[in-house]
């Protein structure tokens, strides 16, 4: 599909059911090949994303098994994929490619990782420099600092380590899911601020799930222990996507609701589900459970504006983006530095979207100031997606103002690929 028509729909109600989270996901695929054991894996999302660690993990030797009930079973290889020589092909899936560089840089093998030329254009050379610090043999195949990347077999020197924490957070993440193979205590030392913390935490606890324990200090240290090894949990359950949920829970907020989502709450280990705080800032009413929210527009006002730091909501984030059209006064974004190296540079197409629907924008290196037209939106216009999800799905919420197209809304296949399906069912229109 080249298009979608999203007709304007005046209240957004219903109940959602999230599908698993990518970033979990992909780290529990990950943690249960490098483990000892056999891990049932449910819940896990079927996207793009997945399908791209899924691929690889098979081409490095690895038994995964879908199940006829739609669980994954994933049989450990104890640390040392069984295949030393490899071309894997990653798409833009930043949650595989970065954790795979750092594992495979240890596996003492020959790969060659590559993806689309999006990709390409993503820097991944503080990983490289930090892996290189313990003797790791990485080449950069075009552009030093960034894939395709070959890697060669070498003789790792476990030891301290220094990381820049400005670009990725998934840099560090990579490093720490990887540096366990290796059975030697190592610091990894963090220079600058670390962006995105809660997805290292989120690193951090799926790393403990599976036996192996991380100390940090800070966000600037983190310490592993010697002689941890990964060790299956039996069963594992893919927790709903956060930075999903904020889709529906902005439609919520802007058009009446209530709406629902199930599958993450106030147990959640995701960074993103702090989306509500900016949502409350804003006005909204919000409820919320051990495993499911509920968003409401607030009674009788209108969204307020905020000013916000996102840091620690880089992906949800975006939602506050559009919701600013719909909030009286100018919404600032702030911390957003990591927009720039994403599927593709979000603070430039973002600011070129809403200005296609009359908004007034001023963008910086970390920051997004919105604020909305003095009159309504401009009706039917033609938004770019850019070839990102994110894009895609948070522009359908402008048709809770007034009609607009999405172009190729088929990439929302990276990690939601019905997810026009269950906008249409809480907005009660037609797909």
């Amino acid at each position: 599909m080249q298009w979608l028509d999203l007709p304007h729909v005046q209240r957004a109600q219903g109940n959602v059911r999230l599908p698993g989270s990518k970033s979990i996901s992909n780290r529990i695929l990950l943690l249960s090949a490098l483990a000892e054991g056999t891990t049932m894996v449910s819940n896990l999302l079927e996207s793009d994303d997945t399908g791209r660690m899924l691929d690889a993990l098979r081409l490095l030797g690895v038994a995964i098994v879908r199940t006829d009930d739609g669980k994954y079973r994933v049989a450990g290889c104890k640390g040392k994929f069984p295949v030393r020589e490899a071309e894997l092909f990653l798409g833009n899936a930043g949650t595989a490619f970065r954790p795979l560089t750092a594992v495979l840089a240890l596996m003492q093998g020959h790969y060659r990782l590559s993806g689309v030329p999006r990709m390409h254009e993503r820097p991944i050379g503080d990983l490289v420099d930090a892996l290189r610090q313990i003797g790791a043999v990485i080449t950069c195949l075009e552009h030093e600092g960034f894939p395709p990347l070959e890697i060669h077999p070498a003789v790792i020197r476990p030891g301290n380590i220094s990381i820049k924490g400005n670009i990725s957070s998934q840099f560090l993440s990579g490093l720490l899911m990887a540096l366990p193979l290796t059975g030697e205590p190592v610091t990894i030392v963090v220079s600058g601020t670390l962006i995105s913390q809660p997805y290292v935490a989120l690193t951090i606890a799926q790393m403990a799930r599976f036996g192996v324990q991380v100390k940090q200090e800070s966000w600037q240290r983190f310490m592993l222990p010697e002689n941890q090894t990964y060790r299956s949990p039996g069963k594992i359950a893919v927790e709903g996507d956060a930075s999903s949920a904020s889709y529906f829970l902005a439609a919520g907020a802007i058009a009446g609701g209530p709406v629902r989502i199930e599958g993450a709450g106030s147990d959640s280990c995701q960074g993103d589900i702090r989306f509500v705080e900016a949502l409350e800032a804003m006005g909204a009413r919000i409820s919320m459970g051990s495993d499911w929210i509920e968003s409401g527009a607030p009674d009788g006002r209108a969204l307020k504006a905020i000013d916000f730091d996102c840091n620690h909501i880089p992906d949800a984030a975006m939602t506050l983006a559009i919701m600013a059209l719909f909030a009286r006064g100018t919404t600032t974004l702030r911390n957003i530095a990591s927009w720039r190296v994403k599927e593709t540079d979000r603070i430039a197409a973002m600011s070129a979207e809403l200005r296609k629907l009359g908004a007034r924008v001023e963008a910086g290196d970390d920051f997004l100031r919105i604020t909305p037209p003095d009159g309504p939106l401009t009706a039917n216009a033609v938004i770019d997606t850019y070839d990102d999800h994110r894009m895609a799905m948070c522009f359908s919420l402008v048709s809770l103002s007034v009609s607009v197209r999405i172009n190729d809304p088929g990439c929302v296949a990276k990690t939601f690929p019905d997810y026009f399906e269950k906008f249409a069912a809480i907005t009660h229109t037609p797909f």
